[in-house]
């Protein structure tokens, strides 16, 4: 029997993917928790196989910085011997996302539309140590393997968040502490990956290319 936690801030969530699973009889729901922290801790008191994670979580315990299921993923990882399998449930698919759930211990990534036997299979090659992706979240992997280009640094990414919202050079040297010859010089940097030629351009790239 695979020992299934489910980790999701939402209740309803949790309710219909409970009501998949319950139909695979050899799948078990052993636990259900809200946050991210009640995730790290679920999973450290053992009896456990997967848990399936959600990406983002609402606020935690006060003062806690642990908002993500990445942050959690990492953590039960880094804290537990034989930790179990993590499975990211979700309804975000950039690749920011996608990247920083894989870098911190995922065995797989699925969306949230996904059918319930892509579900069910998902966990059960979860519990055997195979990784599994959703066709969408399997073709982001492949463009970026494909074109490394476009790949931005965290820091690139952050000027080019605040560039999508509007922000002069000079109000992003403020925000992150740059001159603005040096905002300018990653946006030189962000023009050349994303191919584009002007603030705009870049952000509807990246947003097309799911880096926003």
């Amino acid at each position: 029997m695979i020992r299934v936690l489910l980790a999701d801030d939402h209740e309803i969530v949790r309710m219909g993917l409970k009501a998949v699973l319950d139909s695979a009889s050899d799948i078990e729901v052993v636990g259900e928790v809200a946050t991210a922290e009640d995730a790290i801790a679920a999973a450290q008191q053992g009896n456990v196989d997967v848990i399936l994670m959600d990406m983002r979580f609402g606020a935690g315990a006060e003062g806690s910085k642990m908002r993500t299921g990445a942050d959690a993923t990492a953590e039960i990882k880094r804290t537990m011997k034989n930790p179990p399998a993590v499975l990211v449930v979700t309804n975000y698919d950039t690749d920011a996302d996608i990247l920083s759930a894989i870098e911190a211990g995922a065995l797989g990534y699925l969306l949230k539309d996904a059918p319930p036997q892509e579900l069910i299979a998902g966990v059960r090659s979860a519990a055997e140590g195979d990784t599994t992706l959703s066709p969408v979240v399997a073709n982001r992997l492949m463009t970026r393997v494909r074109g490394p280009k476009t790949t931005l640094t965290p820091r690139e990414l952050e000027v080019l968040r605040l560039v999508a919202a509007g922000s002069s050079n000079k109000e992003i040297g403020r925000v992150l502490f740059l001159s603005e010859a040096t905002v300018k010089s990653h946006l030189v940097h962000i023009y050349d990956k994303l191919d584009a030629r002007s603030r705009t351009a870049a952000v509807a790239a990246a947003r097309e290319q799911g880096v926003l």
